[in-house]
């Protein structure tokens, strides 16, 4: 199953990048705004890279962080597109927020695991 999660995780992120990079009327919109889109997008890729890596997860947290400002700067490049820096520190968050999110995951299903083990 890793090779799913770590598929869709790469998946995910390729979306991202392209809903980041793209043309901006090829962009999926919602009535979350602008900052619930990236708080949404990064959360996801922050929870799946987290799911997808968990032996390294504080070393993706901190390459998902570094490449989100490297995305953000590309923007400078992209035709219609602009950086800004409350981007970056919603998108940098809320990915730490969703790696954060996959430790509790993996906390409650190891704890589950040794409760069921002992009860059982």
């Amino acid at each position: 199953m890793s090779i799913f999660v770590r598929a869709f995780a790469w998946l995910l992120a390729a979306a991202v990048t392209f809903a980041t990079l793209g043309p901006p009327g090829l962009r999926p919109h919602s009535d979350l705004g602008q900052d619930g889109e990236h708080a949404l997008a990064f959360i996801l890729v922050g929870l799946a890279f987290g799911l997808a890596y968990r032996q390294r997860r504080l070393a993706m947290s901190a390459v998902a962080v570094i490449l989100i400002g490297l995305l953000e700067l590309m923007q400078f490049w992209a035709p219609g597109r602009h950086a800004r820096l409350e981007d970056f520190l919603v998108d940098a968050g809320t990915a730490c927020i969703g790696f954060a999110l996959a430790a509790v995951a993996d906390w409650v299903m190891n704890r589950f695991r040794t409760g069921s083990a002992l009860t059982g």
